[in-house]
């Protein structure tokens, strides 16, 4: 029995025993989690947040940035290496996800995630790297490049959340503004739901590609079982339509280059709205359509790496 079924089986026995059976469950669950994904980089502080992240290879450096619901695992399963022989390249959990942490008030956008990767650029002396973002780290890549221009050197965008999105779709569930009441839900209910509908929502967010079997460990995908995935995850949801709606009209403002990869068969971003518009928008902006779905940096390594490298070579020429 796979560990979604025998977790799933657990949570309708504390769901018998009512809030508290949840509670523990949740508990028992992120514990098994962690134990599955352990930590696998080091720490850096910086203001309000403590940033997990991983530093490897030498060379012009890379930053990279994980989406909605995830971390950094989802760009080291099959990405990162592809790319560390000519570059350094440092994966982030973005604040609040994976392993990374804030301190204070936990409710913040994707504008004040950006401000915080800059610092770290900052502590860490990247010289004006190239920003590599999927999904959500994609709008928080934009963000970057708008509020710490000096701080970057381009962008590669993997199939971004680059426009405002009225409908949440698949994540409908996560839509919930009250600080107090997502507390509430990812401490009870949110588990069970995601076990239960896990194997589905995954092949939708993969869809037309196969999500790989060892996604849940290799992936980091066991991670997002966590409460406090579902915490960052429903507070990215609640602030990106208005961050977006700030962000996506200064996209003529952006004069470094940007790429943007998509997969055609992409199910969840639109690749017209969240591709063909922003790239269009965008002074030095360049849309490449691939095969594959939304998860293309799992799925597609090859192609997405040698995408990567030749958007490293254009900020190189500038």
């Amino acid at each position: 029995m796979s560990f979604v079924k025998r977790m799933a089986t657990l949570a309708a026995s504390g769901a018998a025993l009512g809030g508290l059976g949840l509670v523990g469950f949740t508990a028992l669950t992120a514990r098994k989690a962690e134990q599955m994904v352990p930590r696998d980089g080091r720490f850096l502080r910086v203001n309000d947040a403590r940033i997990h992240y991983v530093d490897m290879g030498s060379g012009p450096p890379i930053v990279m940035i994980h989406g909605l619901y995830g971390q950094m695992r989802n760009l080291t399963y099959a990405l990162a290496e592809r790319l560390v022989k000519d570059h350094r390249v440092i994966v982030i959990d973005r604040p609040g996800c994976g392993y990374s942490t804030w301190t204070g008030a936990q409710d913040k956008g994707l504008r004040a995630q950006a401000a915080i990767i800059a610092q770290v650029i900052a502590a860490l002396d990247l010289d004006r790297p190239l920003v590599v973002g999927h999904s959500m780290g994609g709008a928080v890549s934009l963000a970057l490049a708008l509020h710490a221009p000096d701080a970057v050197g381009g962008l590669a965008l993997l199939a971004p959340l680059t426009q405002p999105v009225d409908e949440p779709g698949v994540f409908a569930n996560l839509a919930i503004p009250s600080p107090t009441k997502r507390e509430a839900v990812a401490w009870t209910l949110a588990t069970p739901m995601s076990l239960r509908r896990a194997e589905e929502q995954q092949r939708f967010v993969f869809s037309p590609d196969t999500p790989p079997a060892d996604f849940a460990t290799r992936g980091g995908g066991a991670l997002a079982l966590r409460p406090s995935a579902f915490r960052a995850a429903s507070s990215d949801l609640c602030h990106a339509k208005d961050d977006m709606e700030a962000i996506s009209p200064r996209y003529g403002e952006i004069t470094m280059p940007v790429g943007i990869l998509f997969g055609e068969g992409d199910t969840l971003l639109d690749p017209m709205l969240h591709g063909t518009r922003t790239a269009d928008a965008l002074p030095n902006g360049e849309l490449t359509v691939i095969e594959g779905g939304h998860m293309i940096p799992v799925t597609w390594p090859d192609k997405t790496a040698q995408w990567v490298l030749s958007q490293a070579k254009r900020i190189s020429r500038e």
